[in-house]
């Protein structure tokens, strides 16, 4: 978690939930010995207020001054390890703007879960892991009692210089800290690992969990779609200011929050561009039908990494290729077991698809995890209803689909008074 607004995420506003399953519902993996949250990100040497102050004069983050793991520097996370049993690491990048490879000396990691999903369970040597994503892994321990202790490790990709953030996995009578240069990862702008790694990922479909069954009636590859949105990130000066763009339109708040719009059936002026437009700022908003089936692909025409997040879903990568996507990419989709998760990346000059059914009533953001282009206007919402809301504003909404607005709500803007 962490602060939505006004770059407070840049002071160490984060921290992590833990959500586990139900007792009913097994795990597909033996319980853990224990079980750690890694939180790493990228680190600025600067108050979260000038960096704010930069984005709106028009100056983009710079590269960051080095990588933190849990809000520490260099050797000061330390993780306990008991010889022989297995633990639970839930890594997420909750960094700004930079993707990190996460890597334990001489500890190959059995990724086995991301975002709610658990997948086909495979062992890697180190993970990519982009701005906004979590993955959790077991790592079994050593069978020793040599007082040794291993890197743990948070490097930058697609940087012009290297950072790393060093964590330390302790063993019991360990002399000191880790000694001797730290484990390699991939190469710094290799891209290629890095999308390979992420199409190897796969959904586990005999796995228990509290999703529809997707060996029965419910599978998302047999499900007719109903709209394909393609959304295109981009800069452009729009008021003498560099923004940051979907289709051509940075997002602005409208004066009134959407919500407080729709309940009061107050009329707003929002915008939706279905092809890249004009620059311009204005209030962008999807609108949908409840269980509309939706085929989005993101398109990155930039030199850097992006990473997209929608609120309320989980969604299905289908596939991601290098340049423009086109009608043929769909032949390559998987449509049998894509992972089903929250957070996606998008590589340079390339695209990713998903499929999402809109089985969530309400008014989602779709942004943007990357702080800059989010805080400059690359964001969206998709306003789910019913067909019986569209027909009759009127009718009303069952509080199992959708909780019924707060006695207490705060009104606002062209609400204030009403």
């Amino acid at each position: 978690y962490f602060p939505s607004l006004l770059l407070h995420k840049a002071a160490g506003g984060y921290g992590a939930i833990h959500l586990n399953n139900l007792p009913i519902i097994p795990i597909p993996f033996p319980q853990p010995y224990k079980d750690y949250a890694v939180l790493i990100g990228d680190w600025f040497n600067a108050d979260y207020r000038d960096l704010r102050a930069s984005l709106e004069n028009g100056v983009f983050l710079p590269h960051p001054d080095g990588i933190l793991i849990n809000g520490l520097g260099p050797n000061q996370a330390r993780f306990e390890f008991e010889p022989s049993a297995t633990y639970r690491l839930r890594i997420s990048n909750v960094g700004l703007k930079t993707s990190l490879n996460f890597r334990i000396e001489d500890h190959p990691m059995l990724l086995m879960e991301t975002e709610g999903s658990y997948l086909i369970q495979q062992y890697y040597d180190s993970l990519d892991i982009h701005v906004g994503q979590s993955y959790s892994v077991l790592v079994t321990a050593k069978n020793q009692a040599n007082g040794k202790s291993y890197y743990m490790v948070a490097s930058s990709r697609f940087t012009i210089l290297e950072h790393s953030g060093i964590g330390v996995i302790h063993y019991p009578d360990a002399a000191g800290d880790p000694v001797g240069p730290l484990p390699l990862g991939p190469g710094l702008s290799n891209y290629n690992f890095s999308i390979e790694q992420a199409r190897s990922m796969r959904w586990d479909l005999i796995a228990s969990a509290a999703r529809p069954n997707p060996q029965g009636s419910y599978h998302y590859g047999t499900i007719p779609i109903t709209r394909t949105l393609i959304l295109e990130n981009n800069v452009m000066v729009i008021g003498s200011k560099r923004r940051f763009t979907i289709n051509g339109i940075s997002f602005m708040h409208s004066d009134t929050p959407l919500k407080l719009l729709d309940y009061f059936q107050l009329n707003e002026e929002s915008k939706y561009a279905a092809a890249a437009a004009l620059p311009s700022s204005a209030t962008s908003v999807v609108d949908a039908f409840y269980r509309d089936f939706f085929h989005i692909v993101f398109q990155n025409p930039l030199l850097e990494v992006q990473s997209w997040h929608i609120d309320g879903y989980n969604f299905f990568v289908v596939g991601m290729g290098w340049g423009l996507w086109d009608e043929s990419k769909k032949a390559g989709y998987n449509i049998v077991d894509a992972v089903s998760r929250s957070t996606v990346q998008v590589y340079p000059l390339s695209w990713t698809a998903i499929l999402m059914e809109l089985d969530n009533l309400g008014t989602w953001n779709l942004r943007s995890q990357n702080a800059e282009n989010w805080y400059l206007g690359q964001e969206l919402y998709i306003r789910v209803k019913g067909v019986w809301n569209w027909l009759d504003e009127q009718s009303d909404i069952s509080a199992r689909d959708e909780a019924p607005i707060p006695d207490n709500v705060i009104k606002c803007g062209r609400a204030a008074d009403l």
